[in-house]
């Protein structure tokens, strides 16, 4: 450390008190931070590197979706709606076209400021948390950076200035968790589903301690994270030699206790690169953020390169664990699942098991090297194993059920989905940081089996302890229970479509650390927070929003009014998601999430979504229900991506949805079809809509939907055959779009006159014969008949 450096924390504070004094002075409050007689080097240089100037201004955040731009770029402008993150279940914020006035946020920021001490001036957690409260949707400086992503960035720049305030070169440090899908979704036993969503919580806790030893390891603050989460973390560093070994050295550690936990399944990729600090705030910086993931991807297909030795060791097989399949472990150290006629477990599998039944009630997470406490619901150990530079770690994280655990020994405290600020203010937890969890669950009654209902969790009754406790997430025999027709459950998996060119090349010149931040929390928000309000409160969400007229949803295609409360959330992340449900509920939130996601980038044609769903039994093994939805998303994507896998069918989510716009129809099927009528109604869903609306006799329903099944079927078998025939493309096309009318006629033919004369079903009889609809006939019908059966 040069004369002239700083600790990095102190630097980073210095940051964060001049973003508040900039909110204290706009809203016409005195400067109460502390006095800063001779401001650093490291944060001068922090704040030149970054561009943030003393004349620069808040106003009306610009949505930096806007500047993505793969290959269509987005011809709108929108903006954020000025708003103060709610201090918990935030609403989905949608963007609008109109620049608005900031003012509105001035009477909350000028509440929270006034009542700051002068030690809460010194507490960076509690500055981060008001300035990530009040700054995520207003713009300092540029008019697309936001006011948190400016602040964070700059203050991880000046954190890791702090060494060497001359330095020329900075380090990315960047990790990633492979084979979390081998560690998550390969188990089977009772209660699968709980021990999945637990898994995926305890993968965020891992990904948390990487973070934390780094942290340490570094000596840097939390404000030199640029994100972290999903098992993929980026961190700003200083560029000192002696940082390349204690990043390998914590890298070996990690691996060494994954490798002795879960047999090699997980494996942690942990590298740095070395980049000219004045790129930071350039396009090149992207380049960067590229070559490291790259660095990572070469790690990751040498998994254990350092433990091979211990790969390679001979060992004896014992009975296999029955959830996760493990077989080193000798018989002694398997225990039952729950009761003496359980299946035999090891205590890894045990923990998940309990810990799945209490994530519910779950609101504070205490990292802590006390072993135990009182009063918590369950403790998480990692106890990794000593490296030739670094000491054995033995530490503990300790869940409760209230927001403020008594404990003695606090390093830190991560409040689940919380933005209260007073909660950041408790002296004994100056050190609380909020974890984003995509936590939603229906709750279950543990006596009687009913479900609580979303009215009920809102308005505060389960809030009482022993109320909580006769209640645990709904079962996958409860979801086939609440379902609308045929008694099944869902599984879908969704995630964005080409995150990572977006983040490697989007932004093209405008690929600075502040906007990569930004959209890194942006994604963050939507899968892990606004995903959980979307869940819980589908009415403030979605339905309000669409009838108070938001442009941005002004062509939102509703499936059903009312909630879809009967939802688990296995996984939701960055990125992406995997859920069970209902089977109906389950196929209503997906295309939900897409048409709210595709609101909230502005529609933006270069952001989109990939999903699949798979339907099934309540007892069909839960690690194949993730395999077969996993497989119906891979085929989304290969149907060029933004589109749907469902009922064993993939189109494009326009075409699922319906669309007035045929633009998405192949140019070339569009020409041949040119000379054909549009029908009133293209697509999947207007027409299971139009005929589940005319509630025909149960007999002809039947009859009906059989037809469409053989029609569907019919066209596929003379497909095939013109195909293996080799027939010219053009009769191929006959085939696929006009040899269903004879049958369809005489579908409709069997129908009652009431219903076929009726005035309501002319656009679907019209509709039902056009060759534009020809394609979705077994989709149709799959879902006419789940629905009815």
């Amino acid at each position: 450390m040069s004369e002239t450096s700083i600790p990095a924390e102190k630097a980073a504070l210095q940051i964060l008190q001049q973003a508040l004094s900039i909110l204290a002075h706009w809203v016409d409050l005195p400067d109460k931070a502390p006095k800063i007689d001779n401001e650093c080097k490291a944060v001068k240089q922090a704040k030149d590197l970054l561009s943030w100037t003393e004349n620069a201004r808040l106003q009306p955040l610009r949505l930096l979706f806007d500047k993505v731009n793969l290959c269509k770029g987005q011809s709108q402008i929108f903006y954020w709606k000025p708003q103060a993150i709610p201090d918990s279940t935030p609403h989905i914020p949608y963007p609008q076209t109109e620049k608005p006035d900031i003012d509105s946020l001035k009477p909350q920021i000028k509440e929270v400021i006034e009542n700051l001490t002068d030690s809460d001036w010194d507490n960076l957690s509690l500055l981060t948390l008001i300035i990530e409260k009040f700054g995520s949707f207003i713009s300092f400086g540029e008019e697309d950076v936001a006011l948190i992503d400016i602040t964070r960035s700059t203050a991880a720049v000046a954190g890791a200035l702090s060494f060497d305030p001359d330095a020329t070169h900075l380090k990315l440090v960047a990790g990633d968790l492979s084979g979390i899908q081998n560690f998550i979704y390969t188990i089977s036993s009772d209660g699968a589903l709980k021990s999945l969503r637990a898994r995926s919580f305890y993968l965020e806790l891992v990904t948390e301690e990487v973070v934390q030893q780094l942290l340490a390891a570094l000596k840097l603050p939390r404000t030199n994270i640029i994100y972290a989460g999903g098992g993929n973390l980026y961190i700003l560093a200083p560029n000192i030699p002696e940082y390349l070994t204690l990043i390998k050295e914590v890298r070996q550690q990690f691996n060494q206790w994954l490798l002795e936990q879960f047999q090699a399944k997980v494996f942690l990729a942990l590298d740095n690169l070395e980049f000219p600090i004045e790129e930071i705030n350039t396009y090149k910086f992207a380049d960067y953020w590229s070559g490291i993931t790259k660095q990572l991807g070469k790690q990751k297909k040498r998994k254990f390169a350092t433990q091979i030795e211990q790969l390679l060791k001979e060992r004896d097989s014992h009975i296999p664990c029955q959830v996760c399949h493990r077989d080193d472990l000798i018989e002694d150290k398997l225990r039952p699942l729950k009761d003496e006629n359980s299946v035999l477990v090891c205590e890894t599998c045990s923990q998940m098991f309990k810990l799945g039944e209490k994530l519910l009630k779950v609101e504070a997470i205490v990292r802590s090297p006390q072993p135990e406490v009182d009063g918590n619901l369950q403790t998480i150990s990692f106890e990794l194993p000593k490296t030739s530079s670094l000491p054995e770690a033995k530490i503990y994280y300790h869940l409760f059920k209230h927001w403020k655990p008594l404990l003695k020994e606090v390093n830190m405290v991560l409040l689940v989905n919380d933005w209260t600020i007073e909660h950041y203010k408790t002296k004994r937890l100056t050190n609380s940081i909020p974890l984003l969890l995509g936590d939603y669950a229906q709750r279950m009654k543990i006596e009687d089996d009913s479900t609580i209902s979303v009215n009920e969790r809102v308005e505060g009754q389960t809030q009482n302890s022993e109320l909580e406790d006769k209640y645990t997430t709904i079962s996958a025999g409860k979801m086939a229970e609440e379902a609308k027709g045929i008694k099944r459950v869902g599984y879908l998996r969704m995630d964005v479509d080409r995150l990572g060119r977006i983040f490697a090349k989007g932004l093209d010149n405008s690929q600075t650390l502040p906007r990569l931040s930004g959209l890194s929390r942006m994604m963050s928000y939507f899968f892990k927070v606004y995903l959980n309000s979307l869940a819980e409160l589908r009415n403030d969400n979605l339905l309000k929003p669409l009838k108070e007229g938001v442009e941005v949803l002004k062509n939102v295609r509703v499936l059903e009014k009312g909630d879809r409360p009967n939802l688990l959330f296995i996984y939701a992340g960055g990125d992406d998601l995997f859920v069970s449900g209902a089977w109906n509920e389950i196929v209503d939130f997906g295309f939900d999430v897409y048409q709210c996601f595709r609101a909230y980038t502005g529609h933006h044609p270069d952001i989109t979504l990939s999903g699949g769903v798979y339907i099934a039994g309540a007892k069909f093994p839960l690690y194949q229900a993730a395999i077969r939805s996993g497989d119906a998303e891979e085929e989304a994507k290969k149907n060029g991506r933004d589109s749907l896998g469902l009922f064993d069918e993939v189109f494009k989510w326009d075409e699922w949805l319906g669309t007035e716009d045929l633009a998405i129809i192949d140019p070339e099927i569009k020409e041949y079809l040119d000379s054909e009528v549009q029908p009133d109604l293209f697509g999947v869903l207007p027409l299971v809509q139009k005929l589940e609306g005319q509630k025909l006799d149960i007999n002809y329903s039947r009859s009906f939907v059989q037809n469409l099944l053989a029609t569907a079927q019919l066209q596929e078998q003379c497909l095939k055959q013109a195909k293996q025939k080799e027939e010219t493309v053009e009769h191929q096309r006959d085939i696929r779009y006009f040899l269903h009318l004879p049958r369809i006629a005489y579908t409709l033919a069997r129908l009652p006159d009431r219903v076929i004369n009726h005035a309501d079903f002319k656009p679907v009889r019209v509709s039902l014969k056009s060759p534009y609809n020809a394609p979705y006939f077994r989709a149709i019908a799959t879902w006419l008949e789940l629905l009815n059966r």
